[in-house]
């Protein structure tokens, strides 16, 4: 496993291609703020190394309770600071210190409900919270009508979100999916598959997902059947200068995905 973290922090801690949105739709029980978060580019990729504790000394040990809110339909389509574009219904968070595009579990210190979330965005931007979820996380949480709540923060390498998300998905029989891009736009999305197609790799399949007339087209490939499967599509994405990768569950961009 330690020979495959290499490879996997490579290519899923990079800024991902694509255009996102984000939406403040807390309840009636919460002030009610749509701000856009930070507009922040990243030129590169952001690399670690090989060994959890030396690969990401600053935050293999991040461990952080806190109140977290969340964000939806007002920013749904709209670009994350990683670049995506902001999938209301995907399992991500923003956190102002959190490499983009790490991974962290978030617990709901209420119920202990639990959620793996990718970090591909800035925030939140309110003193006493330490992180915007998506919607879809808040509501596997079950956060989403209080429009806030006190979680725990802990941030986990990419072969550990992989492993979980295999084994919720295997119990749900379901599968998980690396998905290579996401993009406002279609002709996008059909160039990267077609690019794809063209290096002799498994064609990818585009998924639109449709939010009050915002349509997001996500190119996914899939399923992956190990670490090892991983490791080996990541490396041929990369000869392409493809190395925004995450890892989803089912190629349904209407599922949540919930870790137990």
């Amino acid at each position: 496993m330690n020979k495959i973290l290499p490879l996997l922090f490579i290519f899923v801690l990079c800024g991902c291609t694509a255009e996102q949105i984000r939406t403040s739709d807390l309840s009636n029980q919460t002030s009610v703020t749509t701000e856009h978060h930070s507009r922040l580019h990243f030129g590169g990729s952001d690399t670690a190394n090989s060994d959890e504790t030396n690969l990401l000394p600053s935050i293999a040990r991040y461990l952080k309770q806190g109140i977290a809110s969340w964000y939806g339909s007002d920013f749904h389509g709209k670009k994350t600071a990683s670049g995506e574009i902001y999938d209301m219904y995907a399992m991500t968070a923003a956190h102002n210190t959190l490499p983009i595009s790490s991974y962290a579990r978030v617990t709901n210190l209420e119920n202990q409900r639990s959620v793996i979330v990718r970090i591909n965005d800035r925030g939140p931007f309110h003193g006493n919270r330490v992180m915007d979820l998506s919607y879809a996380a808040a509501k596997k949480l079950d956060l989403h009508q209080a429009g806030s709540g006190t979680v725990e923060i802990k941030a986990i390498a990419p072969e550990q979100a992989l492993a979980q998300l295999q084994d919720t998905a295997e119990k749900q029989q379901k599968n998980v999916y690396l998905q290579v891009g996401s993009f406002g736009n279609k002709k996008k999305a059909e160039k990267l598959q077609n690019k794809i197609a063209a290096h002799h790799l498994p064609q990818p399949e585009i998924l639109p997902s449709t939010h009050k007339g915002s349509t997001l087209y996500k190119v996914q490939m899939g399923p992956i059947e190990s670490p090892a499967n991983a490791q080996h599509l990541n490396s041929q994405l990369a000869k392409l200068g493809i190395t925004a990768t995450q890892f989803v569950t089912e190629p349904d961009q209407k599922q949540i995905t919930m870790i137990q």
